[in-house]
């Protein structure tokens, strides 16, 4: 039988044998969740270097337990700042299976050196180094729609809800913890003062939608992790779809009545600041039908 506790230097227990250890660099959240069998962790942080302290605090989380080190990884999505550790990860723990979207893990590395590229063209980052050198390992298993990872007296879920934050988004679920790990379909962080992270490769027309399952999956005291920031309830994702379904409707509206892409930004207002929406709109005008536009656009 596994021993609870909850005094950990770098981890949070959030609920029964789950814990998130939040990081300074990109707020980043990396969880563990417990069984008899041993633990999941879910995400590695964004470098070798950083996913060093990931290994020595699941280390001592594995010791206090008495229960062998990791029996799985998961990987919310292909961002670097979730998946950079997981060479780090195998290093330490050996072959256990590094899992992820089947669109995630065909993105992983051409994601990653993508960033490296962005990182070497920026002398100045004091990241700069450690990402360059950092050896991009990709998910070695993969899923669709929804998997089931058996932890021992414990089963967790593994759910792709659809597009949003990338095209492989993974939320993973503790039903007896009542807990769920959200990945970046849900953003709470400062660092970014709540803004959800619209890339060059979301997919907003789609995130109300995918948020709208993941808001299925929830009961009114669910404690939601999500990939960056503190945790939240079901309350707050209500909140963040809603906005996010308003980027989206906005987006559809301008569209229609036929205001060129380049104009959309300063032709509305929008529920988050116009300099975090870019990508987000013209992603928004390139996923929409012909039909669903007016000409003229540009």
């Amino acid at each position: 039988m596994l021993l609870a506790f909850s005094i950990m230097t770098d981890y949070t227990e959030v609920a029964d044998r789950c814990w998130v250890a939040r990081h300074d660099w990109f707020d980043v959240n990396v969880s563990v969740v417990a069984g008899d069998r041993g633990l999941l962790v879910v995400d590695t942080h964004a470098s070798a270097v950083a996913a060093r302290e990931v290994v020595e605090d699941v280390r001592r989380l594995s010791m206090r337990a008495g229960l062998p080190p990791v029996a799985a990884i998961v990987n919310t999505h292909e961002h670097f700042d979730h998946t950079f550790g997981n060479g780090t990860l195998l290093a330490a723990f050996g072959e256990v299976p590094v899992i992820a979207h089947e669109i995630a893990a065909e993105r992983m590395v051409p994601a990653g050196e993508r960033i490296k590229q962005a990182y070497d063209d920026d002398p100045d980052d004091p990241h700069r180094d450690e990402v360059l050198a950092t050896e991009v390992v990709a998910a070695t298993q993969t899923f669709s729609s929804a998997r089931a990872l058996d932890l021992g007296d414990r089963l967790v879920e593994l759910v792709h809800p659809g597009r949003g934050h990338t095209a492989g988004d993974v939320v993973v679920r503790v039903s007896d913890a009542d807990v769920l790990l959200a990945g970046d379909l849900v953003e709470e962080s400062a660092a970014r003062n709540g803004v959800p992270g619209f890339g060059d490769d979301c997919w907003p027309m789609d995130w109300p939608l995918s948020l709208d399952l993941v808001i299925g999956l929830l009961a009114p005291g669910t404690v939601v992790v999500p990939g960056h920031g503190a945790p939240v309830g079901l309350g707050f994702v209500r909140e963040q779809r809603a906005a996010i379904g308003v980027v989206a409707e906005t987006i559809r509206d301008l569209a229609g009545r036929g205001v060129p892409v380049d104009q959309a930004l300063a032709a509305a207002d929008w529920p988050y600041p116009r300099e975090e929406l870019a990508a987000a709109i013209r992603r928004g005008y390139e996923q929409l039908p012909r039909s669903s536009k007016r000409l003229p656009l540009l």
